[in-house]
């Protein structure tokens, strides 16, 4: 069951109470989308043992990307994050914690999926998303290849037919840009990669870049022009 909605700079607000991971109940927004929606979306915030929250800035304007053209877009805390139940788990139990956002989506709209998700949030919604056909495109934001003393893998990618975007910062310092470039290069097609010149990870100063590059690619494979607000 919602909450009542609040208004917000991103339109109407819910706190969402029935999303139920695999390891217990998952903190969640919804913004809601107009009634005619094409699509449901949703953004995955960073690794919650570095400080990420689906509040996290990234994720914020991800989300306002999303929401400019009318969509519903759910942000949600990883296990143990905020307020959501259970333990983190090193992206292990967290791609069921994806699953089961990808289901309450389903359930809530009827309507096929988008993904998006920053860093930790990007490697482990690609891993949930990745084969299933609910979800039409997949977005990376930062792209972690080493991070936090941890490598991270995307052979996986090699057989993932969705449309992906991958928007990284040329200086950010845990995804080097050959490194993501060498990712991209392995990944099954449509695959796009966008370099923001002299960002860093959390895209310091260059939010407004990169959310170009997300409506440039919305715009050239989902959604027409004309939907913006």
């Amino acid at each position: 069951m919602h909450q009542n909605p609040t208004s917000s700079s991103s339109g109407l607000l819910r706190s969402i109470d029935d999303l139920r991971g695999p390891d217990g109940r998952l903190e969640a927004l919804l913004n809601m989308g107009r009634p005619d929606a094409p699509y449901a979306a949703m953004v995955c915030h960073p690794h919650p043992l570095f400080g990420g929250t689906m509040h996290n800035k990234v994720v914020y304007h991800a989300m306002k990307v999303f929401q400019g053209y009318g969509l519903p877009v759910l942000r949600f805390n990883f296990r143990g994050a905020g307020l959501s139940e259970g333990t983190h788990d090193n992206g292990r139990g967290e791609v069921g914690d994806v699953r089961a956002a990808l289901d309450w989506l389903e359930q809530e709209y009827q309507l096929p999926l988008l993904f998006a998700g920053f860093s930790f949030g990007s490697n482990v919604g690609m891993r949930a998303c990745c084969g299933d056909e609910r979800v039409k495109g997949l977005v990376a934001l930062g792209l972690p290849v080493q991070a936090g003393g941890r490598d991270y893998h995307y052979n996986f990618l090699a057989t993932c037919s969705q449309p992906k975007l991958f928007i990284s910062g040329t200086a950010d310092e845990f995804g080097p840009q050959a490194a993501v470039e060498a990712v991209v290069a392995g990944a099954a097609p449509p695959a796009a990669l966008v370099m923001v010149p002299g960002a860093d990870h959390f895209f310091a100063g260059k939010l407004e870049q990169m959310q170009q590059a997300l409506t440039a690619w919305l715009e050239a494979n989902f959604l027409p022009p004309e939907m913006a607000k």
